[in-house]
């Protein structure tokens, strides 16, 4: 098993949530996470005054997969959430030990 984190855009969370559906992906944990990578944010004006936003705002995707679609749940994120422009956002991949489901108590990829 095999665990991806994605940090993408908040624009791009309903394409990237479709596409993964289409694919297959049946679960997934979302959450608004705050942050920033080589862009360290960007500075805007206010009714004339200027103000800095160093922590942009970003969605996390978690999700835990069986090691078979990896590859294609990669491409499906890269596909959907690229814009080209600094800041589209990263995927971490991790190993999973394992995984028990509490209401049944199965393990492994069928807890999945």
């Amino acid at each position: 098993m095999t665990k991806i984190e994605a940090i993408i855009r908040p624009n791009k969370f309903e394409a990237v949530k479709t596409a993964l559906i289409e694919i297959g992906v049946e679960g997934m944990t979302v959450s608004e996470v705050r942050g920033h990578g080589r862009q360290k944010g960007h500075t805007g004006t206010y009714k004339g005054r200027e103000y800095e936003v160093d922590l942009l705002q970003k969605i996390k995707l978690e999700l835990v997969l069986d090691d078979a679609v990896i590859e294609k749940v990669i491409e499906c994120i890269l596909g959907s959430a690229y814009t080209g422009s600094i800041g589209d956002g990263k995927i971490f991949v991790y190993k999973v030990d394992n995984a028990v489901r509490i209401r049944s108590r199965e393990r492994g990829t069928v807890a999945l």
